[in-house]
């Protein structure tokens, strides 16, 4: 994270700012480079990603597709490399087509999270008082609720999709978020550069946004690549529970769900599935250790 100083230096609008902001981000990239953790779930993130947006075009068969001949021998073969489910589909087509869902969902909930718990974390660590207090039982409340009950609830009501997976990930993860944003903004609510931002007549919405929100991304980002991989294991364990995306469309959660009965006898069925739901994992994982190491360093 960078320094109270420089962060004031870089939010200033002048061509030596700019040059100082561009040799920050090169030493950032340098050193996220040099870190093995980091460049390891960098390499296995962007594989997937890669994989996901380029599924259509090389799966080797249609994600629905049933093959009847590979109902009685659904192990690998040269016509199937990781072999069929129950029902005569590729798992490798599926595999890969279900990696698309999945790397648009996580993501995109982990950042509706950060936008609305930085606002919410933000308004209650700089004003305090009353709307401190409002923001924070709110957020106690939510975070009273066991998670997976209040997926079932929401989704049982409101139906399973996309957007409302996105929802329902958005509203359980900014309480955490905001409680992050709102412990920092305690502390940097205090720097002399805020005081000075107050002494130009900034608003409150600036100062927050643009010299206390700066200072935090460090913690928050590495937060935010942790909060990835738990929304694959989340979206991963909705589609095991019949509450996730809905079928026929593949979802990695789902192909476990629907061998489960034949683990025993065909277990590359829901070995591969969760195979690629842990890579994925690990790959975020790795990704924060290095953000991590990183902010260390500074």
């Amino acid at each position: 994270m960078s320094t109270p100083v420089a962060a004031g230096t870089l939010s200033a609008s002048s061509p030596a700012a700019s040059r100082a902001w561009a040799r920050w981000r090169r030493r950032r990239v340098a050193a996220l480079a040099e870190s093995t953790p980091a460049t390891i779930g960098i390499a296995i993130v962007l594989a997937w990603a890669v994989l996901a947006l380029v599924a259509p075009l090389i799966a080797p068969y249609p994600p629905n597709a049933n093959d009847m001949a590979a109902l009685a021998h659904p192990t690998p073969s040269k016509a199937h490399w990781l072999g069929t489910d129950h029902l005569g589909r590729d798992l490798l087509s599926r595999i890969l087509w279900g990696a698309r869902p999945v790397l648009v969902i996580a993501p995109l909930a982990v950042l509706g999270a950060a936008a609305l718990g930085s606002l919410l974390g933000l308004a209650a660590g700089y004003y305090g008082r009353w709307i401190d207090l409002v923001i924070t039982r709110a957020c106690d409340i939510v975070l009273s609720f066991p998670v997976i009950i209040l997926y079932m609830i929401i989704l049982a009501h409101f139906g399973s999709s996309a957007w409302n997976i996105v929802g329902v990930l958005t509203l359980t993860k900014a309480p955490i978020i905001a409680r992050i944003v709102r412990g920092m903004t305690l502390d940097l609510r205090e720097r002399e550069y805020v005081a000075a931002a107050k002494m130009r007549g900034e608003s409150a919405l600036y100062i927050m946004l643009v010299e206390i929100l700066p200072n935090a991304r460090g913690p928050l980002v590495v937060d935010m690549c942790l909060r990835t991989g738990y929304n694959v294991i989340i979206i991963g364990a909705l589609g095991f529970l019949g509450i996730g995306l809905p079928p026929p469309d593949p979802d990695w959660g789902g192909m476990v769900k629907d061998t489960y009965g034949m683990m025993m006898v065909w277990p590359h069925m829901a070995l591969f599935p969760c195979a690629a739901i842990s890579s994925l994992v690990v790959g975020f994982n790795l990704l924060a250790v290095g953000l991590r190491e990183l902010g260390l360093r500074d």
